[in-house]
């Protein structure tokens, strides 16, 4: 799922958390030096003294760039020996045709992928108007290409630029192709409101003695969660949620909150408190059936560029007090530049990049990096406006930060740890991988965005807190607590990577942690009878928290992008199923 940086194929699906928001589109250029009598002269400066060696020496030099020699001869046979603009834009090209999914089998996602949705660019990264203002028909030929690199077909790419226009967005096109699909299908099959819900499929017993789970346990307070799952089927369509501009919620530090008071109904009202946590870009009605299964509480969606160097679009439910939040100190590094300084001898002006995009689960791999290297390295100064784009939709695909002269590369493991907040080496040792390293990260919490909707909580609990967190991962939210100097009691967490599960053992051992960890593998094993008993034993919880996996709702996952109803992302259930019997249980003990 992730791969690791030196592999041979960079073509990846990518494994990450976010929405591709605008794809990165394979268009470059190639300058190549001419003398007076017009032959072209290779960026090696070896003059060939007949055609044949003048051919086979064009075809090394593009090959050394990481082409097959087979696409080099096709591409020098179209376009002719002395132009090497053009043959290095065919190679792209065809280089881009070669990954579309029109031409290899589909790849199953497991992990969300490619925050990146989000692959987003943020305002101060986008390209200049000059650029964007280039000939129509021959933006939407590319355009066209990239959402048929996304797994659409020409046909579906062509109706939807049709329909939006062609300024649309790559997010406003893929929205109205899965909207027509969904359409499509309904119309071809008529979906019928079942009488009953159907049980989901019942899981193995985990341990002796516990009870096989349903959807809904007899536990629940009322029937009015079936009712409201049953209308999400119906309704689930018509959504009233939209992503607001810019991404910052009710106030970040820089701006604070304008919001004073938000009325929560009398069922969500704490304690106990809950925060969830998923991509903020999402299938149409995704937001609209948590926000009904959560309480009717409106969605709190930021983008975590305004709290670090990395864009991370997240919403948050929750029902936490709004006002008197304060940011984690020291403040993190808000720009590139700022977050490795050393980056900015080897930079060149015409990457304006200050921010990252968000960060993945997978890295580039070293082929790519070489070919950027040797692309930039023989042009011997700027390179033109096509070779530019194409190196930096690279970078901003990768995240590629300029590490010598004419040298890119990815971010180290303790790179992506310090922009996402966490202490330095959390992930490192143990016998963990770079790759599990990298997978781990990329499904994390960005630690500063979530630590300061949490600061609420230091003045309210200041002898400490118990906290129920639901698909723990890395330990986000327990280090977002510890670093606002929250002291936690008891700790219940639950988390099916044991990979994950060793990372927040380790980081509680080493941080001294003096309350008591308890940790289960899978959220089925928290049913009635065994939240009962963990509430009597520490006393209740006053937190409950967690995000759950966003496999079927990134829009990098293509072919398994099912929303709520899809294999991993309908866990979201059960984080509704258990904070509803935590809230229950304790009101019967009040």
């Amino acid at each position: 799922n992730g791969d690791a940086s030196g592999e041979e194929d960079d073509k990846i699906d990518w494994d990450t958390d976010d929405e591709l928001e605008i794809q990165n589109f394979p268009l470059s250029s190639h300058s190549s030096l001419s003398n007076p009598g017009g032959e072209a002269i290779l960026g090696d400066g070896e003059a060939s003294s007949s055609t044949g060696s003048c051919h086979s020496k064009l075809i090394q030099h593009f090959v050394g760039m990481g082409f097959p020699e087979q696409m080099v001869a096709k591409a020098i046979e179209e376009n002719g020996e002395s132009n090497t603009e053009s043959i290095l834009e065919t190679l792209l090209t065809y280089s881009a045709l070669e990954n579309s999914p029109q031409r290899q089998q589909p790849v199953n996602a497991n992990h969300c992928s490619l925050e990146s949705d989000e692959n987003e660019f943020s305002n101060t990264d986008s390209w200049s108007e000059d650029e964007e203002n280039t000939d129509s028909s021959f933006n939407k030929e590319k355009t066209v290409l990239s959402l048929a690199n996304m797994g659409y077909t020409l046909e579906e790419a062509s109706k939807a630029i049709d329909k939006c226009g062609p300024n649309a967005s790559i997010a406003e096109l893929t929205d109205f192709i899965f909207a027509t699909q969904m359409s499509t299908a309904r119309d071809a099959s008529p979906q019928q409101l079942p009488n009953e819900i159907k049980p989901k499929p019942e899981p193995i017993d985990y341990d002796n003695g516990m009870h096989k789970r349903k959807f809904f346990e007899s536990e629940l307070c009322d029937s009015k969660k079936r009712r409201e799952y049953e209308e999400s089927i119906m309704y689930g369509d018509n959504e009233t949620i939209r992503i607001p501009k810019p991404m910052i919620g009710y106030g970040i530090p820089t701006e604070p909150c304008r919001v004073f008071h938000r009325r929560l109904p009398d069922s969500a009202i704490g304690p106990p408190y809950f925060y969830y946590e998923n991509v903020a870009l999402t299938p149409k009605g995704v937001w609209d059936t948590i926000k009904r299964f959560l309480y009717d509480i409106e969605p709190e969606f930021v983008d975590s560029k305004y709290f670090c160097a990395a864009a991370r679009k997240r919403g948050y439910v929750h029902n936490l007090p709004i006002v008197n939040r304060f940011p984690l100190l020291p403040l993190p590094p808000h720009t590139i530049s700022e977050a490795f300084p050393l980056t900015r001898r080897w930079w060149p002006t015409w990457d304006t990049r200050t921010k990252l995009n968000c960060l993945q689960t997978s890295i580039a791999t070293a082929k790519l990096t070489d070919r950027i290297r040797k692309i930039v390295e023989d042009l011997k100064g700027e390179p033109p406006l096509k070779v530019q784009k194409y190196v930096l939709d690279e970078c901003r695909k990768w995240n590629l930060v300029w590490v010598g002269k004419n040298k890119v590369a990815p971010l180290e493991p303790d790179e992506v740890e310090m922009l996402l907040g966490f202490p330095k080496n959390h992930t490192r040792g143990g016998g963990i991988s770079r790759t599990d390293r990298y997978k781990s990260l990329g499904n994390s919490f960005q630690v500063d965005t979530v630590a300061y909707h949490l600061s609420v909580l230091k003045d309210m609990y200041p002898g400490g807190i118990n906290v129920l967190s639901l698909f723990s991962g890395i330990g986000g939210a327990e280090v977002a607590l510890h670093r606002l100097g929250i002291t936690l009691k008891n700790v219940v967490s639950v988390e099916k990577s044991e990979v994950n599960r060793n990372i927040v053992r380790s980081w509680w051992e080493q941080t001294n942690q003096r309350g008591n960890l308890i940790d289960f593998a899978f959220v089925q094993q928290l049913n009635g009878d065994r939240l009962e008993h963990l509430i009597d034993s520490i006393g209740g919880f006053d937190l409950v928290i967690g995000g759950s996996p966003c496999n079927n709702l990134a829009g990098s996952n293509r072919y398994t992008r099912d929303g709520l109803e899809g294999k991993e992302s309908a866990l979201f259930y059960d984080y509704f199923r258990i904070l509803d019997l935590v809230k229950c249980i304790m009101d019967k003990q009040r």
